[in-house]
């Protein structure tokens, strides 16, 4: 976790670039989302450097070996004057990261021309996203700024030949693996964009995407999916937990999966893209499948791919109902994308994949013909695990919609006995748009219960979580809300008798004429 001291300075750099007239959340992460790719490339070649030092041979080189493409490293140019700073990272090496191939930085000639690299060698996922990428510091002061803070942030690592992110003994940071660290930083600045009004559309909360992570339990043979995936942030949480419960024991296939085939996003948006990639990047996901695609449209093809699914998708929306895919359209006549995405998981998932999305609540209960639909076709045809209940406050400050997280897994042939209903009442946090920290938490109890489905069947429907038979909802035409089924336990309230209440009222009226005589007192001796 990212606190103190580290907090300040990442929201000193924040300041200094907001200051520069760039106003727009989004793109002040974007920008340094892109300066820390520069820095890392140098810290990659520093690394190769040293390999090359102690006999490695056949050591890839990422900057051309030549002086124009040496004065592109960070650990060089960030010495100099700030017009000059601007001039090499606005003219050259972004130029330079946008035309990048196979691991490689491209040269320029002796008049400033971009000499384009030959072959058909492979992008990284973030470079792939740079087409459109433009480079929107406006000043060098600014610029010098920037690159000075995140010096100060991160130890100043490139001066150090192992590429070391943070100075681990001299700092609050003790303790964090290199990886966690800039996962951690990236994550906390990512966490801007939920503060920040509308931007923050493009987010989960993080514990909430822990929370769905943990009930799903990813491995290291499973291949995720996120189809609406923005920052990224199912994936990354993912990939941290495979890492934490599995790192010992995974294979060399394991782990060149994990590098590239076992994290899948898609986005309409390049921006997010860019975001997604480099977030994975930073947690050691060096090649994921990436890629723009509008989900639920016809172009979409892909169908029984992936074993997991971890989403929350659109809200809201509604698309051309002509755009859609056939096969969305045949489990959910609808052009809502709630209702679509819902159908897209169930096809993309391969038989026994299993999924935790975020819905809206209207999803649970919905009269349409569409919903009542996509409800049948999950209790029916596949095996409906849960429905979590969370409270409308979850998205604030930026929504106040009630949603739902839905788990259940793809089968073909229905499974569904029991439906496992969770009313969850607190996050950690206050409900309210100031979001503070809080003692209440039914996460941990969210997480205890759902694997432990055997002491759930001893519960109540006047308890917070309780089963409730597939026929019961059947006959309920599919609802899935809470409220359908939850019990209250009316308690009696016992009050005094009238004439005591009376008696009250009448001494509480004498103090006060007591009190008011005294008053006019007063004001007769002014």
């Amino acid at each position: 976790m990212i606190t103190g001291s580290i907090k300040t300075k990442v929201d000193k750099i924040w300041t200094d670039i907001w200051a520069g007239g760039i106003t727009n959340p989004l793109t002040v992460v974007e920008q340094l989302t892109y300066l820390m790719f520069i820095r890392s490339l140098d810290e990659k070649e520093l690394a190769n450097e040293s390999m090359e030092a102690v006999g490695v041979k056949g050591v890839p080189k990422i900057f051309p070996q030549t002086p124009t493409g040496q004065s592109m490293r960070w650990s060089i140019f960030r010495n100099k004057s700030p017009e000059e700073i601007f001039k090499v990272v606005s003219k050259r090496v972004f130029p330079a990261i946008k035309k990048m191939k196979g691991g490689r930085l491209p040269d320029f000639d002796a008049s400033g021309e971009l000499i384009e690299l030959d072959g058909d060698e492979k992008q990284t996922a973030f470079t792939r996203y740079m087409e459109n990428a433009t480079f929107m510091i406006p000043t060098p002061q600014v610029l010098d700024k920037i690159i000075t803070g995140l010096e100060e942030l991160l130890g100043g690592a490139s001066s150090d030949p192992l590429g070391s992110l943070f100075d681990y003994e001299n700092s609050e940071g003790a303790g964090y693996a290199e990886a966690d660290y800039r996962g951690d930083l990236y994550e906390y600045m990512l966490g801007k964009l939920q503060a920040a009004g509308q931007n923050g559309q493009f987010r989960t909360p993080r514990h909430i995407i822990r929370m769905m992570v943990q009930l799903m339990a990813p491995t290291p043979d499973d291949v995720i999916c996120d189809p609406a995936c923005g920052t990224a942030g199912f994936l990354v949480e993912s990939a941290d937990y495979i890492r934490k419960h599995y790192e010992d024991d995974m294979t060399d296939k394991q782990w060149d999966a994990f590098a590239s085939d076992t994290f899948n996003g898609f986005d309409t948006d390049y921006t997010m893209l860019r975001l997604s990639a480099m977030n994975l990047m930073l947690h050691s996901i060096t090649e994921p499948h990436i890629a723009y695609q509008d989900s639920v449209s016809k172009n979409n093809h892909e169908a029984a791919k992936y074993t997991l699914c971890l989403a929350n998708p659109p809200f809201k929306g509604t698309l051309d109902k002509e755009t859609i895919h056939d096969k969305l359209k045949a489990v959910a006549s609808t052009t809502k994308t709630e209702l679509l995405f819902v159908a897209l998981f169930l096809r993309i998932l391969k038989k026994g994949g299993r999924c935790a999305c975020i819905v809206p609540d209207g999803v649970l209960f919905g009269s349409s013909k569409a919903h009542k639909a996509i409800r049948k076709e999950l209790v029916e045809n596949h095996w409906l695990r849960a429905v979590i209940s969370m409270p409308s406050g979850v998205f604030k400050p930026y929504a106040g919609v009630s949603t739902a997280i839905l788990v259940f897994t793809k089968t073909g042939d229905g499974g569904t006995e029991n439906v496992w209903f969770y009313d969850m009442k607190a996050d950690g946090y206050t409900l309210d748009d100031k979001r503070s920290e809080i003692d209440d938490n039914d996460i941990p109890d969210i997480i205890e219960r759902f694997n432990d489905p055997k002491g759930e069947a001893k519960r109540k429907r006047t308890d917070q979580s309780f089963f409730v038979p597939k026929q019961e909802i059947v006959d309920n035409e599919y609802d899935l809300s809470i409220n359908k089924y939850k019990e209250i336990e009316y308690t009696p309230v016992e009050y005094p008798p009238t004439q005591q209440i009376m008696a009250e009222l009448r001494e509480i009226q004498a103090k006060i004429a007591v009190e008011m005589d005294e008053l006019e007192k007063l004001l007769e001796d002014e």
